[in-house]
């Protein structure tokens, strides 16, 4: 029988080692403490991002709702309604954005990014969406982001950080509110609204096929949605064109949403 090697008690145990004490002097110990604060401080501000941004994705969501409600006979009720919105978008960029740019005041904002893109997307769709039906416009880029700057309380300037690239893709998330405003304005007898509303999404699509982007996967993604929100208000002007003396007006949406649109594809351009 083989004898057994090394240091053994009486019951034929290896001794367990005793744990060294670490020494909190040590440079490398120091400098991984270090390191644990700061990932702990940057994870629990990425988390306190997280929830400001679902806050405006929600407020952002009812306020489409309540500008969805906007086409009305009663002109101070559509007033009220604009003025409402316009109320909760300032509020949301005085309050929950303001509170993420003081979030990340000395950060790094673009490693915080993935933390409020949807909220920033969800906000400019809102945004817009608001803007169009007030002035049937909407304002670049530079302007909206103009909105972002603050004044701290020792009167230094800062901003919060809005990519452009996060404009474009709420951009392509506004025409779908615009395709619902389409199909609805038919039902209430708004028949020149659609026509408008079809040709302004036109003209935002022939800016998407003319940038350089198309070869993101979120904007490629998105442009897929958009010209299928497209082909739907165009079945609706066809409809009201083609087929407007047969059936009422009030009757062409119900007509247009029996189509099967979902299948159609433009298999040429490879978005999809």
């Amino acid at each position: 029988m083989e004898k057994k090697r090394g240091n053994y008690n009486k019951h034929g145990n290896r001794p367990q080692k005793q744990p060294q004490e670490i020494d909190e002097t040590n440079p490398i110990m120091k400098m991984f403490k270090d390191f644990s604060i700061q990932l702990d401080e940057k994870h629990d501000r990425y988390e306190r991002i997280v929830k400001l941004s679902r806050d405006i994705t929600i407020e952002s969501k009812r306020i489409i709702f309540l500008l969805h409600n906007q086409d009305t006979d009663i002109e101070s009720k559509r007033a009220g309604i604009l003025q409402e919105a316009d109320k909760r978008l300032k509020q949301l960029i005085d309050g929950q954005f303001k509170s993420i740019a003081n979030e990340l005041k000395g950060q790094d904002h673009y490693q915080f990014l993935r933390a409020y893109t949807a909220g920033v997307q969800e906000f400019i769709e809102a945004m817009l969406f608001y803007q169009y039906i007030k002035d049937d416009t909407i304002d670049q880029w530079h302007v909206i982001n103009d909105k972002f700057t603050y004044k701290s309380e020792e009167g230094d300037d800062y901003s919060f950080l809005f990519p452009q690239m996060e404009f474009i893709l709420g951009l392509a998330d506004f025409t779908g509110e615009l395709m619902r405003k389409c199909i609805n304005s038919i039902g209430s007898g708004q028949v020149e609204t659609c026509f408008k509303i079809c040709g302004f999404v036109k003209f935002i699509l022939s800016g998407f096929m003319g940038s350089n982007n198309t070869g993101h996967k979120e904007v490629g993604r998105k442009l897929y949605t958009l010209k299928q929100s497209l082909t739907k208000m165009e079945m609706v002007c066809y409809n009201i064109r083609v087929r407007g003396s047969e059936v009422p007006k009030h009757m062409l949406g119900i007509v247009s949403s029996r189509h099967n649109l979902e299948d159609i594809r433009d298999e040429d351009e490879g978005y999809y």
